[in-house]
C-alpha cells in the first residue's frame, strides 16, 4: 500500500485496489466467461460494420463514416474497462496507481462525451441532407466534418478535464479499496476525506448542462428533420428519411438512457447494494457498444445490403457485377 503524509495527521493513498462486485468476493472469477463472451461479441459486431463501411467505396459518405466512427468510440469505451476488469477478476492483480486511475477516468468519460458529440454531428449532417438536399454536397465537405469532429473532441476535453483535475486534488484517506471495477468518479470520491462539495457541484453541473444542451440541440434538429420529411412528395424518399431518423433516434435513446440510469441510481437509490451500482455502470458502458451495431446493421439499408453481400461471398463465388440504378432526383443524399 502506497501512501504519503501531508505534514499533518492525514494520509492520502496513491494507489488503490479495484474490487468490482465485492459481494461475490472469491467467486468473481466466475464473471470472466460471461464478460469475455460479451466483449468478444462487442468486438466482432462492431468490427464487422466498421469493416463494411471502410471496405465499400460506395459507403465512403459522411453518414456512414460517422456511423463507423461512433462504433469505434463505443469499442474504445468497452476496451478501456473490460480487459483490465477481467484480468483482475481472474488473477486478483487489481491494484492501480492514482495517476493511472485518473487517466482511466478521463478516457472513459472523454469517450462517452465524445460519443454524444458525434451524435450531434450526425444530427447536423442529417439536417442538411434532408432539409437542404441540393446544397448538401457543397455544405458537408470533408473539411467541415474534420472541423466539427475537432470541435467535438475539444468540447469533450473541456467537459471532462475539470472533473478529473479536481479529483486529482482530493486527499484519499478513508480507504484504498475502490468498490468498483473501474475508476468511476463517484466510487473514487467515496474514499475522500475533507470537503468535496466543489467536486460534486462541478460534476453535477457539467453533466446536467451538457445533457440539457445536447437534448435541446438534438430535439430542435430532429423536429425540423421529421417536419421536412413529411413534406417530401416522393413516398420512397420520405420513407427513407424517416427510417434514417428512426435509426439515429434509437441510438440516441440507447446512449442517453443508459448514461442517465447510473447517475439516477447513485443519487436516488442510496440503499441499493454496491453490486447493483456496478452492474448499472457496466450496463451504461457496454449497452451502446452492444446495441448500436445491431441497430445500424439491421436498419440502415445500404449497410445491411453490403453485409448480406459479404456473407454471400463467404459462402459462394462472387457473382458478376451488375450496373447500379441511378438515384432518383427526389432522394436526399446518403
Amino acid at each position: 500500500m502506497s501512501a504519503w503524509s501531508n505534514g499533518s495527521s492525514n494520509v492520502s493513498y496513491t494507489s488503490f485496489l479495484l474490487v468490482g462486485f465485492p459481494g461475490l468476493q472469491e467467486s468473481r472469477a466466475l464473471l470472466v466467461p460471461p464478460f469475455l463472451s460479451l466483449y468478444l461479441v462487442i468486438l466482432s459486431a462492431n468490427a464487422l460494420v466498421i469493416h463494411t463501411v471502410v471496405a465499400q467505396r460506395s459507403l465512403h459518405q459522411p453518414m456512414y463514416l460517422l456511423i463507423a466512427l461512433l462504433l469505434a468510440v463505443n469499442v474504445g469505451v468497452a476496451s478501456t474497462v473490460m480487459p483490465a476488469m477481467m484480468f483482475s477478476f481472474s488473477t486478483h492483480f487489481n491494484r492501480i496507481s492514482l495517476p493511472r486511475c485518473l487517466l482511466q477516468m478521463f478516457c472513459i468519460y472523454f469517450l462517452i462525451v465524445f460519443d454524444c458529440n458525434i451524435l450531434l454531428v450526425m444530427a447536423l449532417d442529417r439536417y442538411v441532407a434532408i432539409c437542404y438536399p441540393l446544397r448538401y454536397p457543397r455544405i458537408v465537405t470533408g473539411r467541415l466534418l474534420a472541423g466539427l469532429l475537432g470541435a467535438a473532441a475539444a468540447r469533450s476535453t473541456c467537459i471532462v478535464a475539470p472533473v478529473v483535475a479536481l479529483a486529482s486534488q482530493v486527499r484519499f484517506c478513508r480507504s484504498d479499496v475502490i468498490h468498483h471495477f473501474a475508476c468511476e468518479h463517484m466510487a473514487l470520491m467515496k474514499l475522500s476525506c475533507g470537503d468535496i462539495s466543489l467536486n460534486k457541484t462541478v460534476g453535477l453541473t457539467v453533466r446536467i448542462f451538457n445533457r440539457v444542451l445536447d437534448m435541446l440541440l438534438l430535439g430542435a434538429s430532429y423536429s425540423r428533420i421529421i417536419h421536412t420529411a413529411f413534406r417530401i412528395s416522393s413516398g420512397r424518399a420520405r420513407s427513407k428519411a424517416l427510417n434514417t431518423c428512426g435509426s439515429h433516434l434509437l441510438v440516441i435513446f440507447t446512449v442517453y438512457s443508459s448514461t442517465m440510469s447510473s447517475s439516477i441510481v447513485y443519487r436516488v437509490a442510496r440503499a441499493t447494494s454496491q453490486d447493483v451500482h456496478n452492474l448499472l455502470s457496466a450496463f451504461y458502458l457496454l449497452l451502446p457498444a452492444l446495441v448500436n451495431p445491431i441497430i445500424y446493421g439491421a436498419r440502415t439499408k445500404e449497410i445491411r445490403q453490403q453485409l448480406a453481400t459479404l456473407f454471400q461471398r463467404a459462402r459462394l463465388p462472387a457473382p458478376p457485377d451488375k450496373p447500379r440504378a441511378l438515384p432518383s432526383q427526389t432522394e436526399f443524399p446518403a
